[in-house]
């Protein structure tokens, strides 16, 4: 596969992997943090949300970080239902992927600015890559802690990794 292909591939893997994990809570548990320290979902998405827009929006021509970006009051807390919230991951997600959609494996080469900071646009897709899989790391973890003993998970369940691998290799086998 093509590093685009590949990139859309995992961007939308990560997506998928929080949006199973977010079905597992209720719509309050939105609005909940796991502690003073940590942010709600709302403002992990908020944030989420500000920085696809504006990393992504006009990628090849403008510096990544929008004027109009207001990094600050992402993480200010703010109550928002299930729905909106779920319209401004939705929204983040569609720019993301539609902007690298519509790339070309030569654009990867041209340099463009983050902060100022010059960079391949290939190398910035990385970044961003890196940046929201943390981030649905953070979600996952969020969600699995209150769904606790109701998890179902994402992965391999426990102790079916021996059976998994075995039924990897008759697939192959085939």
């Amino acid at each position: 596969m093509s590093f685009l292909a590949t990139s859309i591939y995992q961007f939308q893997h990560y997506k998928e992997l929080a949006e199973k994990a977010m079905l597992q809570i209720s719509d309050t548990d939105f609005l909940k943090s796991a502690d003073d320290a940590n942010n709600s979902l709302v403002v992990l998405i908020k944030h989420l949300h500000g920085n696809m827009l504006s990393r992504f929006t006009n990628f090849l021509a403008e510096d990544g970080e929008k004027v109009w970006r207001q990094r600050d009051n992402e993480f200010e807390y703010e109550v928002l239902d299930r729905k909106s919230v779920m319209m401004l991951w939705e929204e983040g997600w569609v720019c993301v992927l539609d902007n690298i959609r519509s790339l070309m494996e030569e654009d990867l080469r041209r340099t463009i600015f983050i902060r100022s900071e010059p960079m391949e646009a290939g190398d910035a897709i990385l970044r961003q890559l890196m940046h929201y899989a943390y981030h649905v790391g953070q979600i996952i973890w969020y969600c699995k802690g209150i769904a606790g003993e109701n998890w179902k998970t994402l992965s391999i369940p426990k102790g079916e990794s021996k059976a998994y691998n075995d039924e990897m290799k008759e697939a192959k086998r085939e």
